[in-house]
């Protein structure tokens, strides 16, 4: 035991210079990784070296990696929209499995609606091509489809308001469609919703490079946004894996987490202003760019996180940190889902300011990625470890960053919490680090039918419930973990052969019982949608929810706005 703790000494003395052989590059040597995020590596083409190197091995070829989930995942939607006006059509999923009633107060769609929206926004932004509503009347996972028979494309605010004011005096209920990348229902009809798009809004109004304030409408495409402020010296405080086709309105209106809220906070702290249009056709202008305003109630925290459903976010102004020269990724193996509690403990209490993502998924999730994902290997071979985790740094000062993460990976190794390990060493190698962490989805989806659930949790329970509906659902279906460690954000998908009603009725309620147990959410990130509306009440008391339906009937009295999703269908229907 002696003996090898001294070899492990030795091989760190001995390779932490080329280790952590890092330099800051200039400003046209940048790395764009899978996550789409700017590093500045060593383009010296040097391999990763292996923390604990067990064996000497080629590593990771590279992985072209289509960022554009629509194109990535998507197969052809099926037929049969035509003009019949029908009820979502329903497979044994999620609690959207519940049957639906369509509100009778909604009126139905006529010639004399699609005459006035095309005097509007003219002919080319009033679609009713039968391929295209095809597209937009499904989710990207094809477990809700509804029957709209009109796309909207509106170019300006002005054309959201008079859509708007038009559609509450008819009675006609609308669905804001954003990138259309959510998984619980929310950005696709019900029924047959106008849907109105926000994806030809898609303009940088204004971005000041002192305060790092960016201004832009609700269409922008987060990779878009990514890039532009990649091009100024700055980044986004968001990041998702679907950010090839997510817009930055859809992304409020959930308030999406993403890769390293650990590091820059949620959309609550992020967004310091908004324009949004109300049922009525009412323009709120929170455009606002300060940093501090206690003028009364802070009204843009209503429409963050309220998925449409109070009013249509059309501009958006948010805080964007500088780009920093310093960044190192980390490929960690971890024996036991205690050693993962303790790192995550070790690295907020020893890389505390440089620490910008801390990324986890146990070996289910890892079998799926090297099973499914075309070009990926595993980058600690030959075994497949319990415990996977991606720690990434960010800072100003590389070799302040570099003694940092020297000090805190030895003393980790040493303590047993790190059984193996590599660090990137050039562009290539992180971002097919990255390419691992952010395919898992991918990997779910080509594997087959899953049930997914995006969980908040104490970190220290988390994995429990993993473990438990491994022991509940047998050899029925694979079980998998993953998700942002860093902020007790858990993804657990149920990977089945197929929809299964008896499957679902082993998970649901019991996953969301078990989460309200714990003192839990039942949407870290995702939102409600359809699928957990009436699954509210296991996160907030009926006393809270009540208010929320009375912002709602106050903001939307006709219920026009997103109907049947976010509030429990008993209090939503008008």
């Amino acid at each position: 035991m002696m003996e090898k703790c001294r070899a492990t000494r030795r091989l760190f003395s001995h390779s932490f210079k080329s280790l952590f052989n890092h330099r800051s590059v200039s400003d046209h040597s940048t790395l764009r990784s899978a996550s789409v995020f700017t590093h500045h590596f060593s383009d010296n083409g040097q391999r990763c070296i292996p923390l604990f190197q067990l064996q000497k091995s080629d590593l990771l070829a590279r992985a072209s990696f289509s960022r554009d989930y629509k194109q990535t995942f998507w197969p052809p939607l099926g037929r049969g929209l035509g003009g019949m006006m029908c009820a979502l059509q329903f497979r044994s999923f999620g609690s959207a499995g519940t049957k639906i009633q369509r509100n009778p107060s909604f009126a139905t769609l006529n010639s004399d609606d699609v005459t006035y929206f095309k005097g509007v926004l003219g002919e080319k932004n009033v679609v009713q091509d039968e391929d295209r509503l095809e597209f937009v009347n499904a989710d990207w996972m094809h477990k809700y489809k509804g029957s709209s028979r009109l796309l909207l494309l509106p170019t300006t605010t002005d054309q959201v308001s008079q859509i708007l004011k038009y559609c509450n005096s008819r009675h006609l209920a609308v669905v804001p469609q954003g990138g259309n990348t959510g998984l619980v229902g929310g950005s696709v009809p019900v029924f047959d919703e106008v849907i109105i798009s926000m994806s030809s809004m898609n303009n940088i109004v204004d971005f000041d490079k002192v305060s790092g304030m960016l201004v832009c409408e609700a269409g922008c495409i987060l990779e878009n946004l990514i890039s532009f402020l990649d091009n100024q010296g700055f980044i986004m405080p968001l990041d998702l894996g679907a950010k090839g086709s997510c817009q930055i309105g859809g992304n409020v209106s959930t308030n999406a987490g993403g890769l390293r809220l650990i590091r820059h906070g949620s959309l609550h702290g992020n967004v310091l202003g908004l324009e949004a249009v109300l049922a009525n056709g009412n323009v709120l202008d929170m455009l606002g760019t300060l940093r501090k305003d206690n003028t009364g109630y802070d009204l843009k925290h209503l429409f963050i996180g309220s998925e449409g459903s109070l009013g249509i976010v059309t501009k958006v102004s948010i805080l964007t940190p500088p780009k920093l020269s310093s960044v190192n990724i980390a490929f960690i193996a971890c024996k036991d889902y205690l050693s993962c509690q303790r790192l995550l403990l070790e690295a907020k209490r020893k890389l505390g300011e440089i620490l910008s993502a801390f990324e986890f998924w146990d070996s289910e999730a890892m079998d799926l990625v090297l099973n499914h994902l075309e070009g990926v290997r595993n980058p600690l071979p030959p075994s497949v470890h319990n415990f996977y985790v991606l720690i990434e740094t960010t800072s100003s000062d590389e070799s302040y960053d570099k003694e940092k993460l020297e000090a805190f990976l030895l003393r980790s190794m040493e303590s047993g919490l790190i059984s193996d390990g590599v660090l990137a060493q050039d562009i290539n190698q992180a971002s097919s680090f990255w390419r691992i962490r952010e395919g898992i989805p991918e990997a779910l989806m080509r594997a087959g039918p899953i049930y997914k659930y995006d969980l908040s949790l104490p970190v220290e329970n988390m994995y429990n419930l993993v473990e438990e509906m491994r022991v509940r659902l047998a050899q029925k279906a694979k079980v998998v973990g993953y998700g942002h460690l860093g902020d007790g954000n858990l993804h657990l998908n149920i990977s089945a052969p197929q929809y299964d009603d008896m499957i679902l009725a082993q998970v649901e309620p019991y996953v969301y019982e078990w989460t309200s147990k714990h003192r839990g959410s039942i949407s870290a990130e995702h939102g409600l949608g359809l699928m957990k509306a009436n699954e509210i009440f296991y996160s907030k008391s009926h006393e809270t929810v009540q208010v929320m339906a009375s912002i709602k009937k106050l903001l939307d009295p006709n219920g026009i706005l997103n109907p049947y999703k976010v509030l429990p269908h008993s209090l939503s229907t008008h």
